[in-house]
Order: C-alpha cells, then sequence, then structure tokens
C-alpha cells in the first residue's frame, strides 16, 4: 500500500491531513460571521420556529412534505402519552414534474391534493424543501425550484398565503420549513419521556445541511428578534466555503454543473461522493497506481454513483468491478474510495462539533444533545457513520466535555411539519 499512501499524502486525502480543531474553530467562525449579518458562506437563516417550548397535543394538523419529485400529506396528531397517530395518508408527484404549469395551475394541483385532509383541521405544517427565504410571520417565499419541477411563475410567490387562498381557506394556520428544521422537530418530537439540553437537525442525503437553536441575543443582524427567546437556525452549511479543500476537490468542482458553489458539500455529500472519488481515481490512474488498460477504462467512464463507489467497497457488483481485475489493483482502489469515506466522516464530524459547541449545551451527560439524522449517504456509505460518531465523540470528550445522543426517526420530514404546525 505504499504507493497509494504515498498518492493520498501528496494530495492530502486523508483524515491525518485535516487540522480538526482548526477546522472546527474555523466553521464556528463562519457561524457567528453569518449571524452579525457580516459577510460568511454560512447564511445562519433565522426560521422563526422555536423549538423549546411545548407543542399541542390530542389536535389534529396536517404536515405537508414537498422536495424533489415527491409530495405527501398525512392528518399526525401527539397524543399526551407520546403515541403519534398518523392518519389518512395521500402520495403524489410534485406538479411540474411532467411539463411546465403555470403558477396558478401549481397551486391548484396541490390544493386538489389536501383538500380532503386539510378540512379536518385548522393547522397546516409545510415541509418545503426548495430554496425558500422564510418570513417572520413564518411563510416563505420561492427563490427557486431544483431542475425536476417547472413551474417559473410560483418564484417570488408565498407559498402558504398562496395556498390557503387558492383552497379559499385563508384564516388556517400554516407555518413553512425545511427537511432540515423538520428533522431537528422530528427529533424532539421522538424523545417523549426524555429530558435533552437541545437538538440539533442533520442532513447527509444528496446534499448536507444542519439546523440547530440558537438564543435570539447572539442573532445580531436581526436585533428586533425578542432577546428573552430562542429559535431554530438553517445554517445551509453544505455551502460552507473555508474546507480544506484539496488541488482534486477544485479540479472536481471545475467539472460541476455550478463550479465555485457549495464547496464543502461537494467534498463528501450524497450527490457528489462517486463524482470525487472517480477524480481521485482517474488522477491515481494517471500517476501510474493502475495498469494502462486500467487507467484507459477508467478514463472512460463520465459518472459514477455514490452507490456504484460504495458497491466497490464492500464487494457487490458494480461499474468499477469491470474496471479493475488485478487483485493489487482492486485492493489499492478499494482503499482509496474508503479513504474518502473516512474523509467524508471526519468533515461531518467537524461541522458537527461546532455546531454542537455552539449551542453550548450538552455538559452534563444527564442532560445530552440530540441529534436527528437524515440522509441515505449517512446510513448506507460503508462504516460512514461509524467513523462519523468516533470522531465526534472523541474531539467533544477532554477539556471540551460535551455529551451528545443520536436519533433517527421515520417520516422525520411529516413528522417535523406536523410539529411545527403544532408549536406558536
Amino acid at each position: 500500500m505504499k504507493n497509494v499512501e504515498d498518492f493520498l499524502k501528496l494530495h492530502k486525502l486523508r483524515v491525518s491531513d485535516i487540522d480538526l480543531a482548526n477546522l472546527v474553530a474555523i466553521f464556528t467562525d463562519e457561524m457567528e460571521k453569518g449571524l452579525a449579518g457580516k459577510k460568511s458562506s454560512l447564511r445562519m437563516i433565522p426560521t422563526y420556529i422555536e423549538a423549546e417550548n411545548e407543542f399541542m397535543k390530542d389536535i389534529p394538523v396536517l404536515a405537508i412534505d414537498a422536495g424533489g419529485t415527491n409530495f405527501r400529506a398525512a392528518l399526525i396528531t401527539f397524543r399526551s402519552n407520546g403515541k403519534i397517530e398518523t392518519g389518512e395518508t395521500v402520495r403524489y408527484t410534485m406538479p411540474g414534474i411532467e411539463g411546465e404549469i403555470s403558477g396558478k395551475e401549481f397551486f391548484k394541483t396541490i390544493a386538489s391534493y389536501i383538500k380532503p385532509l386539510v378540512i379536518k383541521t385548522d393547522r397546516i405544517g409545510f415541509c418545503f424543501s426548495y430554496p425558500t427565504e422564510i418570513l417572520p410571520y413564518r411563510d416563505g417565499r420561492l427563490l427557486q425550484f431544483c431542475k425536476e419541477v417547472q413551474a417559473p411563475d410560483v418564484i417570488g410567490q408565498l407559498i402558504g398565503k398562496t395556498l390557503l387562498e387558492t383552497l379559499g381557506m385563508t384564516k388556517k394556520k400554516i407555518v413553512l420549513l425545511n427537511d432540515t428544521v423538520s428533522t431537528l422537530l422530528a427529533g424532539k418530537s421522538a424523545s417523549f419521556g426524555k429530558s435533552y439540553d437541545s437538538y440539533i437537525g442533520y442532513i447527509l442525503g444528496t446534499g448536507t445541511n444542519t439546523c440547530y437553536i440558537e438564543h435570539n441575543s447572539n442573532i445580531l443582524k436581526n436585533p428586533e428578534l425578542d432577546q428573552a427567546r430562542s429559535q431554530i437556525i438553517n445554517i445551509e452549511s453544505g455551502a460552507f466555503g473555508r474546507g480544506p479543500r484539496t488541488d482534486l476537490d477544485i479540479l472536481f468542482d471545475s467539472s460541476t454543473s455550478d463550479p465555485g458553489k457549495y464547496g464543502f458539500e461537494k467534498m463528501f455529500a450524497g450527490g457528489y461522493f462517486g463524482g470525487i472519488c472517480l477524480t481521485v481515481l482517474k488522477s491515481a490512474g494517471s500517476e501510474g497506481l493502475f495498469s494502462a488498460l486500467s487507467s484507459k477504462k477508467l478514463l472512460a467512464i463520465n459518472d459514477l454513483t455514490s452507490g456504484e463507489a460504495n458497491d466497490f467497497v464492500v464487494g457487490n457488483d458494480s461499474l468499477l468491478g469491470k474496471v479493475f481485475t488485478d487483485g493489487n489493483e482492486i485492493k489499492t482502489a478499494r482503499f482509496i474510495i474508503d479513504s474518502m469515506i473516512d474523509r467524508a466522516a471526519c468533515l461531518a464530524a467537524a461541522n458537527m462539533a461546532a455546531v454542537v459547541l455552539k449551542t453550548g449545551k450538552g455538559e452534563n451527560q444527564e442532560k445530552q444533545v440530540l441529534i436527528t439524522i437524515e440522509g441515505t449517504a449517512f446510513y448506507k456509505l460503508h462504516n460512514l457513520k461509524t467513523r462519523f460518531e468516533s470522531y465526534l465523540r472523541g474531539f467533544l470528550t477532554g477539556e471540551r466535555n460535551r455529551f451528545v445522543d443520536f436519533a433517527e426517526v421515520a417520516d422525520s420530514s411529516l413528522i417535523g411539519a406536523a410539529l411545527a404546525g403544532l408549536t406558536d
């Protein structure tokens, strides 16, 4: 393995090349600048949703989850005994998937999806996972859709207000939030009967993001906020711009559709992990770690998914299995991808360590910080979850002395949306 280790060292792709304490300090600095309204790669977006107060129980709420190509809605009730009752659920494709539609048609279609359910409650929680500006009264103005949804007239519109107007039910209460905030709230709902010091929501799927609870007094860019209260902050952590990017990270970034944006996300999130691995493998081939034939086969591959990279590491049939047939080359290629997973775990742990410390909570083992995590990449990439927890716990020991617990909640987007709809 000497040659491959030299290669990884040359390109600074090993965990040992990451100064974890320094990275946590830099991430924290960006968080504080974002809260102060200073130039920062972290937007630190106020959600105007409080998570530390009690939510209503034994009242049905309509929870809506819209993101990517899918739309779901369900009536949910949180019972006083801690049980969560999910009633009738509907599932559809997002309007605008099959071709461009008008804004009026977009809202009319969603209204038709939910009308049989919304008449049974006065409260709605809407997990709307597209770039949206959240406003103080907890509605949101759409900034842009992802490429799958074609409804350009909706951009700039207030999602909640327009939906209620389309329904003809303007007196109902609606709260907009994104999937990361929903994940945090879902963790809170699942912790019934347990006592936690604070809550964090983390997504590591196609992309990555983090949210946590911050004192309003620390949100210096919004001095009009009630200084005695707190709220969830959407960090937009995938856009962190001061990560330890290597020459190969920069090379890969230049090949994406939006070079220079979301650089941190592109180092390890599921939508990019296969791509960065392919870039690294091709570079290894050009530097003589693989045979000329294998290198030629690598160069012919234009795209590698995270799933395909992971399949190769764990020994399943995969695209890379057709490239590497020599035993030593297979071992070398697997070592490279496994090292990239290890790096991903460390980078994610640095992100999380900064957020845990920023909460100022979790100093007592009896009152830990609950981190609720969602995303296929986090749970499916080989050993990533185990390594992430090891790096994070290792960093939070000693003088830092923080205690954390982890949760995964089924249907977190719906559960979190329901909880938001029941929180005043």
